[in-house]
């Protein structure tokens, strides 16, 4: 596939998510960036904000498969993941699939489910597939988890482990809107349900084509200094107890190549990571107090500190 095909591909889906999501481009350029990337993305924000519409319109833009799942603390990982059930009938066990099988999952308020449930989502996050009883089974591709996390409500909350953390490519916020996104809001949905009338635009087959084509966009020798030295920044940075895995610099790397690539662009350039940097790192790092809200302005802050490469990365 021909980078600018990509370039092509992402402007329809963007085109086609902005008739139902408003004012929100950045938003889904991270996710399309994400999804391209094989990665998985947590939306971090309060509720009403349009996250699980944000998600079906973008699993109706690829020609996906969509499901959602509530996180509650009595839901088990069985109910994620799908279960063995015996038939008296046939005298077999017959096998029931989770809503892991689908191309994209919502797990809506992942936080309210206990740590062992959250757990159950870590291999298909990692390995896209799924283990129920020792049988292993490959999931659906292409196969992405959007997670939603209310940061406003603590009471019957599970704050996500390290590890759960670690298998999300991004963490972004929807944010709020002004009043000119909020009015058109108002004009867009007052009769219609916009939802309903948009249709796919590309097909899975051409996602997967996408996350192989984008492996080999070109990242020059200077590019993955500045990137590694980003990542060792973190490791160093005295206001952090701990900083980015070697995961995080694999992540950083292949989201760079996939939006270089949706801009049209066989290679990636250093503005690519400095800006996605953020994204993928804030809630990788542990600030010294455990507040979280502290590690995105901490990556911003040594992301200044740190020279800008000027050769010429093209080539």
């Amino acid at each position: 596939m021909e980078i600018t095909e990509i370039r092509d591909i992402t402007d329809r889906i963007k085109d086609n998510v902005s008739k139902v999501i408003l004012g929100k481009e950045q938003v889904v350029e991270l996710l399309i960036a994400a999804m391209y990337a094989g990665g998985h993305v947590l939306i971090e924000d309060t509720p009403g904000t349009g996250k699980t519409t944000l998600a079906k319109a973008l699993a109706k833009s690829i020609s996906g498969e969509f499901k959602r799942v509530q996180f509650t603390p009595d839901l088990m990982p069985s109910d994620i993941t799908g279960i063995n059930v015996y038939s008296q009938k046939t005298g077999e066990f017959n096998l029931v699939k989770g809503p892991v099988f689908t191309n994209i999952l919502l797990a809506d308020e992942i936080n309210r489910a206990t740590p062992r449930t959250q757990s159950s989502l870590l291999e298909a996050m990692e390995e896209e597939q799924v283990t129920i009883d020792g049988v292993t089974m490959k999931l659906t591709e292409p196969f992405m988890v959007l997670a939603t996390d209310n940061p406003i409500e603590t009471i019957g909350t599970y704050p996500l482990p390290e590890a759960q953390l670690d298998r999300f490519m991004m963490r972004i916020s929807m944010g709020d809107n002004d009043i000119e996104h909020e009015l058109a809001i108002i004009d867009k949905y007052i009769k219609d349900t916009p939802l309903e009338e948009i249709s796919a635009v590309v097909s899975g087959e051409d996602i997967s084509k996408i996350k192989e084509r984008i492996k080999s966009v070109f990242v020059h020798q200077c590019v993955r200094k500045y990137l590694v030295d980003i990542i060792f920044a973190t490791r160093e940075n005295s206001r952090l107890s701990y900083g980015a895995s070697t995961r995080a610099t694999l992540t950083l790397l292949r989201v760079s190549q996939s939006y270089a690539a949706m801009r049209g662009r066989d290679y990636v350039e250093p503005e690519d990571v400095k800006f996605l940097a953020p994204y993928v790192l804030e809630h990788r790092v542990m600030p010294y107090g455990a507040n979280l809200d502290e590690g995105k302005k901490i990556i911003n802050d040594l992301i200044r500190t740190i020279e800008v490469p000027v050769e010429n990365w093209e080539s």
